[in-house]
């Protein structure tokens, strides 16, 4: 058993002990997408600091674990999560992810909110993400192996759950593109100069997360997607300047339309 391996551990065993044995589906919920859990039919619900997992201290991320039907769906919700650039180290930031998997979770539906590159990525725009460049500097999965040493991240984002996910876009009246996502360390917005290079790279969306739940899950062989909301569009595009305000406060107005989305998709 290596370090990193008794805190999962514990976690695994406090989501057994407060949650109950493990639904098939996780969410993991981005800035300001905290009310997707109203559309939830609670079972049970734990803090984050009850679980054992780190506390977010940025705004949107409420830090607690909820279990309850989704639609028909039974899933647990992570609302909120850690950042790199709050000072965590990347196997911290992925313990959540590994966590479910060893408590018994076999998919994972991850959200986060967004800049927008690409033309027609506008604000209130959903984005199944279809691929990522990691620009953050670093991987959770540097060090011992949880899983597969040397993971294929050829379908990383799972095609079938991809599909379902633009399915049910269109079936709810969801606005929806596919995109690839570059993922950076912050806290700092990317400059112009910046956005113009990702935007040189392939990029259609630009965010601070995602990429190290993605890369940690593909380790375990966990099933799974990432729906990105476009908060705002980036450095250099708008005209304007950006705050974090404005990036909850929109993906906020778009978290019925993810809820909506999710449980067409699910069941």
């Amino acid at each position: 058993m290596h370090s990193e391996d008794t805190p999962v551990a514990g976690i695994a065993d406090a989501l057994m002990e407060q949650l109950g044995s493990a639904p098939t589906t996780a969410l993991i919920l981005g800035s300001g997408l905290g009310p997707v859990v109203d559309g939830l039919t609670v079972r049970a619900e734990a803090s984050f600091a009850e679980l054992g997992l780190p506390q977010s201290r940025v705004a949107g991320h409420a830090g607690r674990a909820v279990r309850g039907m989704l639609g028909s769906v039974d899933v647990v919700v992570f609302s909120g999560r850690v950042h790199l650039y709050e000072g965590h180290s990347p196997d911290v930031v992925v313990r959540g992810v590994r966590a479910l998997a060893r408590w018994g979770v076999e998919r994972l539906i991850l959200t986060c909110s967004v800049g927008g590159i690409s033309p027609g990525f506008d604000p209130g725009t959903l984005v199944s993400v279809s691929d990522h460049i990691n620009l953050q500097g670093c991987s959770p999965l540097v060090g011992p192996a949880f899983g597969t040493r040397f993971p294929d991240m050829t379908f990383a984002y799972d095609p079938a759950l991809r599909g379902a996910l633009v399915a049910a876009a269109e079936t709810v009246g969801a606005p929806m593109r596919e995109g690839v996502l570059a993922a950076v360390m912050g806290p700092s917005y990317e400059t112009p100069a910046e956005i113009r290079m990702i935007q040189g790279m392939g990029a259609d969306i630009v965010g601070m997360s995602t990429v190290p739940e993605i890369l940690a899950a593909s380790e375990v062989g966990l099933r799974a997607a990432a729906i990105g909301v476009v908060s705002n569009r980036a450095a250099g595009l708008s005209g304007g300047s950006l705050s974090h305000s404005e990036v909850t406060e929109n993906a906020g107005e778009a978290a019925a339309y993810v809820a909506s989305l999710l449980m067409e998709a699910l069941s």
